[in-house]
């Protein structure tokens, strides 16, 4: 494939699907300006294998995998820990049916553990099967069942009445 038809494509790919890995990566971090740094690092990623890429079956998923990938190495680190420890939130509009729902719920996924979260982002907001999950994450479809437990119960604990009042002190 010629240099010009490759650059072409992979521009109208993620002209088309930037804001999708964006939302995820949203929904991964809770933070739009990371969100933006984690699309980026991972359009870069799929730029440098697009000839691979542009052949899969999949492209989304493999778009989707490789964010994924991005968001985990990256927690991994202590430079993450540090430096995003202490950060103000700035939330984008988005059209929400309940907004106060909505906080609350983006407040509670920040405060699960990074594959935890990961795992319920691709299971509820992506729509993956266990199987697919577990194949993005790269582990047993046992383990996704698990994290996707432990996190749903930690959500239900810290959606419930008695942590809201907590939750508030953090979204407000």
């Amino acid at each position: 494939m010629a240099r010009a038809d490759r650059d072409a494509e992979f521009t109208e790919y993620l002209r088309a699907r930037s804001g999708w890995l964006c939302r995820v990566a949203y929904l991964l971090c809770g933070d739009w300006h990371r969100a933006d740094d984690l699309a980026q690092a991972a359009a870069v990623r799929l730029y440098r294998r697009w000839n691979r890429v542009s052949q899969a079956d999949n492209i989304d998923g493999y778009a989707r995998r490789v964010l994924v990938n991005v968001y985990l190495d990256e927690q991994r680190t202590a430079w993450s820990r540090f430096t995003f420890l202490h950060r103000d939130t700035i939330e984008r509009e988005a059209p929400a049916l309940d907004a106060d729902a909505s906080l609350d719920l983006r407040a509670a996924l920040e405060r699960l553990a990074p594959r935890q979260r990961a795992t319920v982002v691709l299971r509820y907001y992506c729509d993956l099967s266990v199987e697919q999950t577990a194949e993005v994450l790269g582990c047993s479809p046992g383990n996704v069942k698990s994290q996707t437990a432990r996190a749903l119960t930690r959500l239900r604990v810290l959606l419930s009445p008695a942590s809201a009042i907590e939750l508030e002190g953090i979204t407000r």
